[in-house]
């Protein structure tokens, strides 16, 4: 039996204009939702997946006693046009310097994308998401 995960708690303060300021643990970021001063939340959402999704691929390899030199990843959204203008199609590509092979490279993606990685996990089923990689 897996142990409980501990309620996650963020706060939340607005500061002018559609700016704010958020806290989680120890962490304060920005958040704008213009973008003038800071990313706004669905460029953390896109941080958050690709983040995820990168600390999962490189772990993934590691323990398969991998070395991983880099890693890059590229994310693109596309989003509704309509409100809540949610992402309907996500891409993400990934370039790694790796002994790993190509198929070890792609298992890990797939292990992120469809075990591990919670914020993946946490968005609607119903959007498109295409992944890629390069290994150099």
């Amino acid at each position: 039996m897996s142990e409980p995960v501990p309620a996650m708690t963020v706060t939340l303060e607005w500061d002018s204009a559609l700016e704010f300021t958020g806290q989680a643990g120890k962490h304060e970021v920005g958040i704008d939702g213009k973008t003038y001063s800071a990313p706004s939340p669905m460029q953390y959402v896109a941080l958050g997946v690709t983040g995820c999704m990168g600390v999962d691929i490189v772990h993934i390899l590691q323990k398969g006693r991998h070395q991983v030199r880099s890693l890059r990843a590229a994310f693109t959204g596309e989003r509704s046009p309509v409100e809540p203008k949610r992402f309907t199609k996500i891409a993400l590509r990934f370039t790694l310097g790796t002994d790993a092979t190509p198929e070890q490279v792609a298992r890990a993606i797939q292990l992120s994308r469809e075990k591990y990685c919670s914020a993946m996990s946490s968005l609607r089923e119903d959007i498109e998401i295409e992944t890629g990689f390069t290994i150099e």
